[in-house]
């Protein structure tokens, strides 16, 4: 079988998906109704997904454990609405080619695109790779109830390894071939406790401040060409109980961003062995990531004049443990902005490009 769905009949379903997505809240840890609704939506296609947490699931018909896999994923989740707001972010209207709500650039046109390239493939017989599309929970928070809950629940169905996967994010369809790491440090400066007037105690934000200054002005030598230097900035401090009261503890946390040029372990040694504050990881489960230039995604994206580049963002890629290509449609700037959109043509344009992309790996 080689005949393919009508891309327009795909374009006005994805539209239409995406305005019920925008019309449900769907906040991290609060994704169930918005998967309840696309469970309904995919089965009025003739489809058969299957359902993990708040993770939904659909194999291609003719899936052949004997082929390899390709994951289609993007995420359902989205960030509280900022107070910037001046449309309703659950209301999707559209306006001069523009369609607005909460979750229309991310990931939303993402998702529905990444769907309609699904459905275009779904039911041929001359695949050389199986396609699993995944919309999944928990990415805006990098939760564990989402893709990385949802990879082991594969294998225990019976689907082999996967051998690469597509990401949806809002990159303007350009390649994001490598992201950087996130390490979250809480960082405490231990002091003495003391009365404000008198020579007591041992104030602990004094002893903060000099490491403070060193994650400002320290550089890590390796430099990527793709993603630049690390970058590490003090985003929260916390201290004191009282106006008279010499602080004992200083708190404050660090945003780390590693490139693919270093590992954590050798951040978080190089940091510990110049700092006097004890220093905790929250997670290490966010490491950077790449994909090799000579895979074959990148290769047929490179075939179809896309170019590529390394990401500041993370993303669900992070916690693949296979080579996964950050591509979608809209654009990284708007995500999480007041009155946030995606223009129409876009999702067309970004639906036939996924098409496009996949049928130079997937096809005999």
């Amino acid at each position: 079988m080689t005949n393919n769905m009508d891309t327009s009949i795909l374009k006005k379903d994805a539209i239409t998906l995406l305005k019920q997505m925008i019309a449900t809240q769907s906040f991290s840890r609060e994704e169930g109704a918005i998967a309840d609704k696309m469970d309904v939506f995919f089965k009025d296609k003739s489809l058969s997904p299957k359902r993990y947490l708040n993770n939904l699931w659909i194999k291609n018909t003719h899936f052949d454990p004997s082929k390899p896999t390709i994951l289609l994923n993007s995420h359902i989740d989205t960030v509280k609405p900022n107070s910037g707001y001046t449309l309703d972010p659950f209301n999707p209207s559209e306006a001069d080619g523009k369609l607005f709500g909460l979750g229309s650039n991310d990931a939303g046109a993402s998702v529905v695109g990444l769907f309609s390239a699904f459905r275009y493939f779904a039911d041929r017989t001359d695949l050389k790779f199986n396609l699993i599309f995944a919309p999944t929970a928990e990415e805006e928070i990098s939760g564990k109830n989402g893709i990385e809950a949802l990879l082991p629940h594969f294998a225990e169905n019976g689907i082999p390894n996967i051998h690469s996967a597509l990401v949806g994010e809002p990159t303007g369809m350009q390649m994001a071939v490598a992201e950087k790491g996130l390490l979250v440090l809480d960082c405490v400066a231990m002091g003495r406790a003391g009365h404000a007037a008198r020579d007591e105690g041992d104030n602990a934000i004094y002893k903060a401040l000099p490491d403070i200054h060193w994650f400002k002005d320290y550089r890590f030598d390796k430099v990527s060409p793709l993603l630049g230097p690390n970058k590490m900035t003090v985003t929260v401090i916390q201290s004191g109980t009282q106006h008279n009261v010499v602080p004992r503890e200083c708190h404050f946390t660090v945003d780390v961003r590693v490139n693919e040029l270093y590992d954590f372990d050798s951040v978080l040694e190089t940091i510990r062995s110049q700092i006097n504050s004890e220093v905790k990881p929250r997670s290490v489960r966010i490491k950077s990531t790449s994909i090799e230039l000579d895979h074959p995604l990148v290769k047929a994206g490179t075939e179809l004049g896309r170019t590529h580049y390394g990401s500041p963002t993370t993303s669900d890629k992070a916690l693949m443990p296979f080579p996964a290509l950050k591509i979608g449609p809209g654009e990284s700037a708007r995500s999480h902005t007041a009155d946030e959109f995606v223009y129409i043509q876009e999702i067309e344009e970004g639906i036939d490009l996924y098409i496009h992309l996949l049928s130079k790996v997937i096809l005999s």
